[in-house]
């Protein structure tokens, strides 16, 4: 297959860096164009050289490959940066996927910017799209958030945050978590109609739809044995869990300019909490009027 792109190449332009797409499981998903680019390049630049060399084998693409993410050190960013300033071209590529989408890519893409280096995207395999297209809930609007944060002060404002967005959202997880994170996000977000997909693409491509509550109990005997990164994909809330959210919100508000007014005039009070819970000064000018009265 390559043999018969080779015949109708011409080199890359000088000085730009490619952003490659590879499979995220099939590696029959790559795009021709992917391996055209990936074979005429000066240098791939790889999440893991020995992951990304297996399947630059399978096409015989026999590229100079280096090891690059967003761990690698400055100077390490800085050589590839001045190989492309000398006119050297460059495809970067992650382990799987599209390479920034919860992967390595954005400080080296940020510098070359900053370098006025040309940058190409190149359109292919996105594991959150993938799922979403899957999912059965509606694609029209969404928000992509990768993985919670593990624990803490950090994790309850994720989900705090998450349960105030109105459209499908999407989420990253590993399965030792998944059993955990569906439960805390039945605590925060109520019981949203939810699609949990892994192995995409692959021979055990497993896509489960159904409540929160239906697909925690689903895990209940098999949390153990779950293998392979987790998609989730959430359904927008309902019209009656939006409101109890918007209820929830605005209770908290007015404990909270409760106490502020203890120790503060009153605007000063209304911006605090404005800018604590995120709710409109008017809206918060309307409970301290309540609160006075």
């Amino acid at each position: 297959l390559v043999d018969e792109l080779r015949r109708g190449y011409t080199k890359p332009p000088e000085k730009v860096l490619y952003i490659v797409p590879t499979p995220i499981g099939n590696a029959e998903d790559i795009t021709l164009r992917a391996l055209k680019i990936l074979d005429s390049v000066d240098i791939v630049a790889c999440e893991d050289t020995r992951h990304t060399g297996l399947l630059l084998s399978r096409y015989g693409i026999k590229t100079r490959r280096i090891a690059y993410n967003d761990y690698s050190t400055i100077s390490a960013r800085g050589k590839l940066i001045r190989s492309l300033l000398k006119g050297s071209s460059i495809a970067l590529v992650s382990d799987s996927g599209t390479p920034l989408i919860s992967d390595p890519g954005y400080k080296l893409i940020k510098e070359a910017i900053e370098a006025k280096i040309s940058i190409a995207a190149l359109p292919g395999p996105s594991a959150p799209i993938t799922a979403l297209v899957c999912a059965g809930l509606p694609p029209d609007k969404f928000f992509f958030t990768g993985f919670l944060p593990n624990s803490g002060a950090a994790r309850q404002r994720a989900l705090e945050n998450l349960s105030s967005v109105s459209v499908t959202s999407i989420l990253l997880e590993a399965p030792h978590r998944l059993r955990r994170t569906l439960s805390d996000l039945l605590a925060h977000l109520g019981n949203r109609d939810t699609a949990i997909v892994r192995e995409l693409s692959k021979v055990h491509e497993q896509i489960e739809r159904g409540s929160l509550s239906e697909l925690l109990d689903q895990l209940q005997n098999t949390a153990d044995r779950l293998r392979g990164e987790f998609i989730v994909v959430l359904g927008p809330p309902t019209k009656d869990q939006i409101q109890t959210h918007r209820n929830k919100q605005m209770a908290e508000s007015k404990l909270l300019l409760h106490d502020a007014l203890q120790t503060m005039n009153t605007k000063a009070a209304i911006q605090h909490v404005a800018k604590s819970t995120g709710l409109s000064k008017r809206l918060i000018y309307k409970q301290a009027l309540e609160l006075k009265s």
